[in-house]
This record gives C-alpha cells, sequence and structure tokens, in this order.
C-alpha cells in the first residue's frame, strides 16, 4: 500500500506501523472482525459453567473436578501465552488468529462427546492451548495498527466481545441444556467457529504488512521485564483475576445454590448484570484512557489502578449481601470498574514495551493473570463448603486493592525512565 500525501491523508486518517500505513477504516475494520472470533473464543469458553449440575448426574463430577473445569483450561492457557505470544511477534497475526479459531472450535466438538469427567478435563486442557494462539496475536494487531489516540478505544470495544461471550454463553450453556441437551451446546458452537474461519481469513490475508509479523527486525524478549510499571501492571492484572475467573466460574452455581433459581435464570443473572455493567465500563474506560495520556503520559496507568481499587470491595459485597437485588447491584458495580481496569490494561503495558515485543507482552499478562484465575478457580471449588467463597472473595479484594495502590506508587517514579529503557520517545 502506497503512503499517502499530507494532501490527501492526516495522522488521523491513518496508523503508522514499521512497515507502512494503514487506512483508519481498515485499523476499525479489523477490530470488527475479531470482535467476532473473540466472542466466539469466550462463548466456548464459558457454556460450561452453566451445566455443572448436569455434569454432576451424567459425567458424576465432583466439586473439586468442577473446580478443575476452569482451572486446567486457565493454567494450560497460562503457561502456553508467552509462547504463542511470541510466536503473534514474528509469525503474520492474522495466521495465528485463524489457526487458533480452527482448532479451538475443533476442540470444542471433543468437549461435547466426551463419555467422562476424565476425557472432558483433557479437552477443556487442549481448548486451552488453541485458545490461547488468540489474544496475544490479535490485541497486538490491534495495538500496532492503533496509535495512541484510539488505542484505548479499539482495545476496549474488542474487549467487549469477551463479555458478551461470558453473558450469552453462560446462558446459552443452561437453555441448551434443559432443551436439546448439553451436547447439542457444544456441538452448535463448533459449527459456528468452523463456518467463521474461511470469512476471517479471506478478509484478515489482504492486510498490509503493517506492524506484523514479516518486516520487524529482531526484539529482545527479555526487555519486557526490565520495566518495572510492566511489572506493576502484572501484579495488578494477577490480582484482579483471581476475583474475576472466581466470579465466571461460580456465581452462576452461587446463584443456583443460594436463591434456588433454575440452571437458565441462574447463568443469566450471575453473568447478565456483571457483564453488562463491565461492558459499560470498558467502553468508559477506552474513552477515559485516551483522555487521560493527553493529561499524562502515563494516565492509562493510572486509570487500571483507579478501576481496580474502586472494583475490589464490590467483588466481596456481591457474595456476602443476602438480597438477590443487592447481588445484582454489586455485582454490577464491581462489572463497571473491572471493565474501567480492563479497557486500559495491555493499552497501558504496549506504552512501556517495544512493539516488537507486543505479542510477548500480552501473553505474559495473560499467563500471570490466568495463573492466578485458576487458583482462585481451584480454592473456591475446593473450599466453598469449609471456609466459604464469601471469605476467600473478601482476601482477593483486599489483596487487588494493595496492589492497586503499589501499581500507582512505582508508575510515579518509573514511567518515563522505562520508555526510555524500552527506547520510546513521545
Amino acid at each position: 500500500m502506497k503512503k499517502p500525501s499530507s494532501s490527501t491523508a492526516s495522522l488521523d486518517d491513518v496508523r503508522r506501523g514499521e512497515a507502512g500505513v494503514v487506512p483508519l477504516r481498515l485499523a476499525w475494520m479489523v477490530v470488527g472482525l475479531l470482535w467476532l472470533a473473540f466472542f466466539i473464543n469466550y462463548v466456548d469458553r464459558q457454556v460450561v459453567f452453566s451445566i455443572f449440575p448436569v455434569l454432576r448426574r451424567e459425567l458424576n463430577f465432583s466439586n473439586q473436578q468442577l473446580g478443575l473445569i476452569g482451572s486446567i483450561f486457565i493454567w494450560v492457557y497460562s503457561l502456553c501465552s508467552p509462547v504463542v505470544g511470541r510466536m503473534a511477534d514474528v509469525i503474520r497475526r492474522e495466521r495465528v488468529i485463524v489457526v487458533s479459531l480452527v482448532l479451538f472450535s475443533l476442540a470444542t466438538l471433543g468437549t461435547g462427546l466426551s463419555t467422562s469427567a476424565e476425557i472432558f478435563l483433557f479437552w477443556r486442557a487442549v481448548m486451552g492451548v488453541t485458545e490461547a494462539l488468540y489474544a496475544p496475536a490479535a490485541m497486538s494487531l490491534i495495538g500496532a495498527l492503533h496509535t495512541g489516540a484510539t488505542r484505548s478505544k479499539a482495545l476496549a470495544i474488542h474487549g467487549t466481545a469477551q463479555l458478551t461471550g461470558i453473558t450469552a454463553g453462560s446462558w446459552y450453556g443452561g437453555w441448551m441444556a434443559e432443551r436439546a441437551g448439553w451436547r447439542a451446546a457444544f456441538t452448535w458452537l463448533t459449527v459456528a467457529g468452523l463456518a467463521y474461519a474461511p470469512i476471517l481469513w479471506l478478509r484478515l490475508r489482504k492486510l498490509p504488512e503493517v506492524g506484523l509479523g514479516g518486516a520487524r527486525g529482531r526484539a529482545a524478549p527479555a526487555d519486557i521485564f526490565r520495566s518495572r510499571c510492566y511489572l506493576a501492571l502484572a501484579v495488578a492484572f494477577l490480582a484482579l483475576l483471581v476475583m474475576l475467573w472466581m466470579f465466571y466460574a461460580w456465581l452462576p452455581n452461587f446463584v443456583y445454590e443460594r436463591y434456588g433459581l433454575s440452571l437458565a435464570e441462574s447463568g443469566l443473572t450471575g453473568t447478565l448484570y456483571l457483564q453488562i455493567s463491565s461492558i459499560l465500563g470498558i467502553l468508559a474506560g477506552g474513552v477515559l484512557g485516551d483522555r487521560a495520556v493527553k493529561w499524562s503520559p502515563a494516565g492509562r496507568f493510572y486509570v487500571v489502578g483507579l478501576g481496580l481499587l474502586l472494583c475490589a470491595p464490590f467483588a466481596y459485597l456481591t457474595l456476602a449481601v443476602r438480597s438477590l437485588a443487592l447481588l445484582k447491584a454489586a455485582s454490577a458495580g464491581f462489572g463497571f470498574f473491572s471493565g474501567v481496569m480492563i479497557a486500559n490494561n495491555f493499552a497501558s503495558a504496549y506504552e512501556v514495551v517495544s512493539e516488537r515485543n507486543y505479542g510477548l507482552a500480552a501473553g505474559t499478562l495473560n499467563m500471570v493473570g490466568g495463573l492466578a484465575g485458576g487458583v482462585g478457580i481451584f480454592l473456591a471449588g475446593k473450599w466453598k463448603d469449609s471456609v466459604g467463597i464469601e471469605v476467600l472473595m473478601m482476601w482477593g479484594a483486599a489483596g487487588a486493592a494493595a496492589a492497586a495502590v503499589l501499581m500507582m506508587m512505582v508508575v510515579r517514579g518509573s514511567f518515563e525512565g522505562d520508555r526510555r529503557r524500552a527506547g520510546m520517545t513521545r
């Protein structure tokens, strides 16, 4: 693609990468295409959490094994993330994205064909590997196509697919289990993923080689660990994921057991208010992050810290209250402020690491947060009857508030130095 002259394009009309220029409309089209792929990704992984009672009955799952459904997925997903993130820095990212969509759709089919708890858990591990390919490649592609003027908004809009997919997956799993059977739910998701893969490939393969794996020069992977701000951000992300994945995995079941709703109603209640408010928080956070960076170069980091600090008390209240109406309100509060953080998490990381390491930076964040989330899911399943999930969430919320304060203190003292070490200028 030829570089437009100053008479036909401005810096607001294009997004400049290391190897060329991409029109802004094309950069936004990529966000739209990836939104649907990310939506399918999250419906596939979330649908299982609304059918726990069915899995107990049909495949003889214990509470500990139910906890492992989430933990095995997120542990495998997390451990693979840095490796596949690095792949997104050396291979054209659109190829990694489409391969991921095909493979995790096939893993979804394997999950639906499982005949025992052990086989089911095996396919959840396979899904962890195949879905891990997607996020680092997709987010680093969006980050490379969108500069500081639109980066938070672009990543935020893409992130709403995650939350929409979680809500849809939780409702769809319970609805299908009660009507057509839980196995049919997985089969139809497989069809959707495999049908969309060639459409996605035909559009993404036409992208110019801008900010992608091909013309990139050498990167030093260890450079991201020289950034104190990045490391502090990883700790904050870890703290959020402990709380978030406990909700994703156990809140529908918590509502089912405490308030006696149906499977479909529990799945919807356990996700709808959380995810709608999260979408609003993400959209608001995207706008706020792009504005904050005009006020301060480290503005996105401060928005991340504020979001984490404010969502922590709502996480505890969601499980501590004794009214379904208050649970909905508290989960909405948690969702909104966690969404503000999520909107700026990866955009903040890209402020202090080289573009050549975007994939690795995103993958490492996924690993750190995911491992913590897996621990949270497993411990909630193991100790929910003895310690209580409310107590576990109380400690998680306290840790999150402390992590938010720590990160903002580190950013205040280290941001400019981290940017200089990464060879970045404003």
